[in-house]
Order: C-alpha cells, then sequence, then structure tokens
C-alpha cells in the first residue's frame, strides 16, 4: 500500500468531471493501522461495521433515484458517475479497514443479512412524493452521514481510521451540496413552498431511527454475539460527546432557507432536542 496522502491534496478538473473519486483506496495504508489500539473496542467495531454495511450496499438507492429522477440526464449522470462511484469506495475502504482489525469476523455473512432486510425496504415507492422534496431528504440523509463520519474521525483514536473517516466524511459534504443545488432547481419548478419542504424535513427525521443505519447495527452485533437491541443506543452514547450538532442543526434546517434571525431562533432549541435524542 502506497503512503496515506493529506486529505487536502487537491482534485484536478478533469477528474472532478469525469466522476473520478477524490481519492484511491490504495491511498489508505492498511499496514499502518494500529490494531491493538481498537481492536477490544465494541463501539468502533459497530461504527466501522455497520457504516461499510451501509456504503456498500449504496448501489440499490442508486437505481431508485435514476428511475425516480428519469428524464433529468445530468442529475442522473451524477448520481451514476460521482455519488455511487465514491459511495461505494467508501464502503470497499470500511470493509478492508474492518477486516484488517477483526479479520475472524464473517463480514459478508453478516452484510448478506443486513442486505435482506434493507432492500426490502429500499424500493422506488417509499421516496417522498415529488422530486424536491426527495432531494430534500437526500439532504437530511447527507446531513447524517457528514456529522457521522466528523464524529467518527473524533471518536477513532487510531490514526489510519480518522483519516479514512474524514475523507469519507469530506466526500459527503460535497453530496449534500449538489443535492441542495438539486433541490433549488426542483424547489422552482415544484413550487414547493416551506411546509412541503418542512413536511419532507420531518418525514425523513422521523425514519431516523428505523433507518438502514439501525438495521445494519443490529446485524452488526448479532453475529458478534452482541445486544443488538442495544447496539444502536450504545453506537449513539459512543458518539454523543463528540457528534457535532450545531452543523448538523444548520444543514438540516438549509433547505428551508429561513432569515438568519429564524435559523438562529431554531438553531438552539432543535440541537437541545438532538442531544437529547443521542442521549
Amino acid at each position: 500500500m502506497g503512503i496515506i496522502r493529506s486529505m487536502h491534496a487537491p482534485t484536478s478538473p478533469s477528474n472532478a468531471q469525469a466522476g473520478a473519486p477524490r481519492w484511491r483506496l490504495a491511498q489508505i495504508d492498511l499496514d499502518r493501522i494500529d490494531v491493538a489500539r481498537v481492536r477490544a473496542r465494541d463501539d468502533l467495531f459497530l461504527l466501522v461495521c455497520s457504516a461499510s454495511f451501509v456504503e456498500s450496499g449504496s448501489d440499490t438507492y442508486t437505481r431508485n433515484l435514476v428511475t425516480y429522477f428519469a428524464g433529468d440526464a445530468e442529475f442522473g449522470a451524477w448520481l451514476q458517475q460521482r455519488w455511487e462511484t465514491e459511495e461505494l469506495q467508501h464502503g470497499r475502504a470500511l470493509r478492508a479497514y474492518f477486516e484488517h482489525v477483526w479479520p475472524e469476523y464473517d463480514w459478508q455473512r453478516a452484510y448478506d443479512r443486513f442486505f435482506d432486510e434493507y432492500a426490502r425496504l429500499c424500493v422506488v415507492d417509499a421516496l417522498e412524493p415529488t422530486r424536491g422534496q426527495e432531494l430534500v431528504a437526500r439532504c437530511i440523509v447527507e446531513t447524517g452521514t457528514t456529522t457521522y463520519y466528523q464524529a467518527l474521525a473524533a471518536v477513532g483514536d487510531e490514526p489510519v481510521l480518522v483519516d479514512l473517516a474524514s475523507r469519507i466524511r469530506n466526500d459527503e459534504v460535497g453530496h449534500y451540496k449538489h443535492f441542495y443545488r438539486q433541490f433549488l432547481k426542483y424547489r422552482g419548478s415544484e413550487g414547493l413552498r416551506r411546509a412541503h419542504v418542512a413536511a419532507a424535513i420531518w418525514r425523513r427525521v422521523a425514519e431516523l431511527r428505523r433507518s438502514d443505519a439501525d438495521i445494519a447495527l443490529r446485524h452488526a452485533a448479532q453475529l458478534r454475539g452482541l445486544d443488538a437491541s442495544s447496539a444502536p443506543r450504545r453506537v449513539y452514547a459512543a458518539l454523543a460527546e463528540r457528534y457535532p450538532v450545531e452543523l448538523a442543526v444548520r444543514m438540516a434546517l438549509k433547505p428551508l432557507r429561513l432569515r438568519a434571525s429564524l435559523q438562529r431562533m431554531a438553531e438552539r432549541p432543535l440541537g437541545a432536542v438532538m442531544r437529547r435524542w443521542l442521549q
């Protein structure tokens, strides 16, 4: 493996336009992992394993979105060439890290169990009623992934994991920005009002407790012999102190396009609710 390069290394314009990932799996030097530093931590086991499951199944969601946005050739191309490419790379990188630290765990068996349940829920009919509202939902999901990987980098306590989580976090920020730009386009063409946007935000937030991440956590825990019912709570507790609540609230509220004064008024109570939810 090559030496890990800086997560701030520039991406050439030609690669960005072609949909090439901002970084390569070969840049993650697995041989430099301090295995002893993380192997005994069940919280990191669950965090990395569940994330690897979710990211590895992202091609299914890509197909749903491409079908839903049929006719929008530019956006469909971005979904397949940029979003899916980067999400699947996240899955491969997380799996490679995970299997280097916990080689005895049957990752494929646990993933197959996860995907069997996840695929039954990941269907086009489960998307939002309009394209603009689905893009709002995408912004909420990318808010969750951005802040998840930022928190994972903060609690990781192992240099290669911190580097990997930071790289993925930066990709997720880019995905959020692109979904948001697409939302603005459909917001105008669909005549979406703030109430429609708020409804989409609420529906997506309400689904978080039965999300793909919770499914992944349960299946990751089961094959490890951990209490599957408490796995989500265990992970939230591990992330709670380092979770970037303020960033999550700002990103989640952005599609509402509130005036600055209203945004500030909303941020504090919503931040308090989120902190309680994480406990």
